[in-house]
């Protein structure tokens, strides 16, 4: 009898996690179909590879001249504005700095308002903010709006009413902890970054359930395999698996509790890869010299398992970071022939100068080439270790010392900072940089 009933357990366990995983594929079919119909605008990026293009024609280069406008509307927060809206048959959804309103227009309506939401935050939150009180938008799944707040409460709203249906904390602004990313859905799953790198906040990227708020999991940018969730034998940097407690054996003592890394920036995703790929922030403390090693990993691609977290692979493009180049620029997926082999490529364009393509599957670095012919704080990136070759006269150290360095760039500000990338351009440059690696300047 005992047999019996476990085994009716078992199989409607199996039954259970078989539907919730049914229902998960067509929440991520709704929105990839969503995606498809080029009226929409269903997340930041545009679609989950990042490539910031619409397939809309009705405006040209012939009548772009013509354009008037037809009404305006005003978030009544008179500070800077990052991330666009989204739209969705007929209705478009913007959001506002702090206090991080949210409100659904009717397009066919001149505007009109359907719903806010006007969070409630302790103002405590503002001083802590780097930089700006800015926030770079809010994502759809679910039948719901997810927002995360500058005082990184992560909130769902039901689309059609705007009621909040539930909300999680995920970090401790008190701690220097705020958010300014936009969330990304996949499937059953909103994935949040966090901000506060300059206040030694530890980056992470978590997933929590769209259904209810419950954190799915959570993988910090350095620290211990547990806290990062690498594989030390099968989780690879160029190939290599990068062994026990690689978040940890390049940073001073416990410095990587302080580490930084954060995840401010914005999320790809590959639905046949079932990875989800993002960058990381600068290290911390800022000064370098506080700091030896590596810092792994600040300042690096990873690539993420969507359900588990589980990281497939990682590269990190600046190790030591002195100049602040933080590594959270969009990841545009890209198909393409390179050097006579068609690629899942994944094509980045980094603050440092440095534009690169890799194989999304498994990580191998195929181009790292400088995108601004005036980069100079490095020569090259060294293909087989994936390092850039610092010039001496540009690092912020000098045997031993800090020094006031002049003369380096890019600025902090980067060669490219959040200014978009287009799916066209990256194919162009992609293509180029694989055949013709000296050509520089498009």
């Amino acid at each position: 009898m005992v047999k019996a009933k476990r085994k009716v357990m078992a199989i409607c366990f199996t039954a259970s996690a078989m539907l919730a995983s049914a229902g998960a594929v067509m929440a991520n079919a709704e929105l990839q179909k969503m995606q498809q119909n080029a009226n929409n605008w269903v997340m930041p990026n545009g679609d989950y590879a990042s490539t910031r293009f619409s397939k809309l024609d009705q405006i040209n280069t012939k009548n772009v001249k013509k354009l008037k406008v037809a009404w305006t509307f005003s978030t009544g927060v008179l500070r800077g504005h990052e991330g666009g809206p989204l739209v969705m048959d007929g209705v478009m959804y913007i959001h506002s700095p702090f206090p991080n309103k949210v409100f659904a227009l009717d397009l066919n309506d001149n505007g009109k308002i359907i719903w806010k939401y006007e969070p409630k935050q302790d103002t405590s939150v503002i001083p802590v903010m780097c930089c700006d009180t800015v926030n770079r938008g809010l994502a759809y799944g679910d039948g719901k709006i997810f927002l995360s707040q500058a005082d990184t409460t992560l909130v769902a709203l039901d689309a059609k009413s705007g009621k909040k249906v539930w909300s999680v904390t995920n970090g401790d602004p008190k701690k220097g902890a705020t958010s300014t990313a936009a969330p990304m859905v996949v499937k059953d799953k909103v994935y949040v970054g966090i901000s506060g790198g300059e206040f030694g906040v530890r980056g992470h990227l978590t997933a929590y359930n769209t259904k209810d708020g419950s954190m799915a999991w959570r993988g910090y940018s350095m620290g211990p395999d547990s806290d990062t969730l690498l594989d030390p034998k099968m989780t690879t940097h160029l190939g290599t698996p990068v062994g026990k407690d690689s978040g940890t054996s390049t940073w001073k003592g416990d410095q990587w509790k302080i580490g930084g890394g954060t995840t401010w920036g914005w999320f790809s995703y590959d639905p046949d890869l079932n990875l989800v790929y993002y960058g990381t922030g600068n290290p911390s403390t800022w000064n370098p010299i506080q700091r030896p090693g590596d810092n792994r990993w600040s300042m690096t691609i990873f690539a993420r398992d969507a359900d588990t977290g589980m990281a497939k692979w990682l590269y990190q493009m600046t190790p030591h970071d002195e100049w602040d180049y933080d590594g959270i620029n969009e990841m545009i997926l890209v198909d393409k022939e390179i050097k006579g082999k068609m690629r899942k490529a994944l094509v980045y364009f980094d603050r440092n100068g440095f534009g690169y393509t890799l194989d999304r599957a498994n990580g191998e670095l195929l181009v790292a080439e400088k995108y601004d012919p005036a980069v100079n704080w490095a020569t090259h990136v060294d293909m087989k270790t994936g390092r850039p070759q610092v010039v001496s006269k540009y690092s912020t150290e000098q045997n031993g010392e800090d020094v006031n360095s002049t003369g380096i760039c890019p600025a902090p500000l980067g060669s490219k900072d959040q200014q978009p990338a287009s799916y066209l351009l990256a194919t162009i440059r992609t293509v180029l940089r694989a055949n013709q690696p000296r050509l520089y300047g498009l």
